[in-house]
């Protein structure tokens, strides 16, 4: 994956998405029912195993309700 940076980045990314959905109380299956995308890249993500696109960010943004400006407001 490149630097220690982006790995780290992309961890914290991940918490962040696993963190906001057990907040809300959303399996991953149900995420994935609000935003339209796999489970498996839910969990790819969350566990920072993939750096996702920023169309894919704000459709999870739009899943937690968040604008994606709040959504990746996390450093």
């Amino acid at each position: 994956m490149g630097n220690t940076r982006d790995t780290e980045y992309l961890e914290a990314f991940g918490n962040r998405i696993r963190k906001l959905r057990t907040e809300k109380k959303l399996s991953q299956y149900e995420l994935l029912d609000r935003v339209g995308i796999e489970r498996s890249q839910i969990a790819r993500i969350e566990r920072g195993e993939i750096n996702t696109t920023i169309s894919t960010a704000r459709l999870i943004a739009q899943g937690f309700e968040m604008s994606l400006s709040d959504f990746v407001d996390f450093d």
